[in-house]
């Protein structure tokens, strides 16, 4: 470990007698059970990690101002490049009546639909911690935000890109060629240090929240090329373009327990222009038999127009979604996502369970479990066609 972050977390845990804080966070033991063999003799089998999120929160001036810091640290037995450390929050907010100012790192979320999120572009993904897109790393900005009964009007300077994370050699869930994250392909000059801008603007009018963006900047999904002058070696380049999207989100809840949810997006790039929509709904069955158990059904169609020979991350362009949510009410805060991605055309699935259950006062396990079945040659996911697993996370809070 260098030494940065071993300052890093002396600061942490000193945090609370320097500055009179609770300090709070989670550390967790996370294990990976691979049934299959992988497709390469240098991919492990099933492994152990162990992770810290520690958090400490600051305020003053009556509240008005305050600092969240949020780093996150993984040791990883086998795999070198999902052994990392990243600052996902370390901001500066000052807040008003009517608007607020934050400066620094931070993570933004935008979305509604469950099976993925495409308007969420702020933050960028950090695969080796999840393929589903929900671990982001954290994106250096200053967001303004005008908070008005008109409406929220969020506006973004995001100065700095970051790379996607990608597992090493011994990783599994990776493609069957390593990506060179060494030599990554910028449109811009400026690389990594163009400037990007984003705007969001928020309302709700009665039983409908929406929000309408655009992003200009560098592409947060790479598109990939072949290293064809290293035929002996044979890599994947990851290419990131400067891009214009511009996207919406829609939500309308209904007092019969529907919920309807809309996603879609318009990107252009100097490669091509394309959409995406992703759209469905979830229905609850609210206190079954009284027993406190409420049970939602989940279904969403995925669309993406892209030609493939784009060779996009992007492997949702003719899928169903459908699953059901359990939510037992308990005191132990007990809940169950169980859901499939279907391409309609070929039959291709991925099959993901997400499970969670509060253990005591300061423990919480977490199940994750991901599979893959009737994966053509030519699907995006073929790669993974033997890294189905079960993950079950161990976490303490303090």
């Amino acid at each position: 470990m260098s030494f940065y972050r071993i300052l890093v977390l002396i600061l942490i845990f000193a945090s609370p007698y320097l500055f009179g804080q609770e300090l709070s966070g989670n550390i967790a033991i996370e294990g990976r059970l691979f049934p299959e063999s992988p497709l390469s003799d240098e991919q492990h089998g099933s492994s152990l990690s162990l992770s810290m999120k520690p958090e400490l929160y600051y305020d003053w001036d009556g509240g008005y101002q305050s600092i969240l810091f949020v780093p996150f640290f993984r040791l990883d037995q086998y795999d070198e490049d999902r052994t990392h450390f990243d600052i996902r929050e370390l901001f500066w907010t000052y807040s008003s009546n009517d608007w607020e100012l934050k400066t620094g790192i931070g993570q933004i979320f935008w979305g509604v639909t469950e099976s993925q999120h495409l308007v969420d572009i702020i933050n960028q993904t950090d695969f080796v911690e999840s393929i589903d897109g929900e671990k982001k790393l954290g994106q250096p900005m200053v967001n303004f935000a005008l908070i008005q009964d008109w409406g929220t009007l969020d506006l973004f300077i995001l100065p700095g890109f970051r790379e996607r994370t990608f597992q090493g050699r011994k990783g599994r869930l990776r493609f069957p060629f390593l990506i060179d994250k060494d030599n990554p392909v910028y449109q811009t000059e400026a690389e990594y240090k163009h400037i990007d801008f984003a705007s969001r603007y928020s309302h709700t009018i009665g039983s409908i929240d929406f929000g309408v963006s655009y992003f200009y900047g560098t592409s947060r999904e790479p598109r990939f090329s072949f290293n064809f002058e290293a035929p002996q070696n044979p890599k994947i380049i990851p290419i990131y373009d400067i891009i214009h999207q511009a996207g919406l989100d829609l939500q309308y809840t209904s007092e019969e327990g529907w919920l309807w949810k809309l996603e879609s997006i318009v990107r252009r790039s100097r490669a091509k222009q394309f959409f995406s929509v992703t759209g469905g709904f979830e229905y609850t069955f609210y206190n079954i038999s009284e027993t406190g158990l409420d049970i939602g059904l989940l279904a969403e169609y995925l669309f993406d127009d892209r030609d493939q020979n784009y060779f996009s991350p992007n492997p949702f362009n003719n899928h169903i979604f459908a699953g059901t949510r359990l939510a037992f009410n308990d005191v132990q805060s007990t809940d169950l996502l169980a859901g499939a991605l279907v391409n309609y055309r070929t039959g291709s699935t991925f099959i993901t369970v997400e499970g969670s259950r509060r253990i005591g006062e300061s423990f919480k396990l977490i199940l994750e479990v991901r599979a893959f079945t009737n994966i053509p040659a030519d699907d995006f996911f073929y790669g993974f066609r033997k890294d189905g697993h079960i993950k079950l996370d161990l976490e303490w809070y303090f």
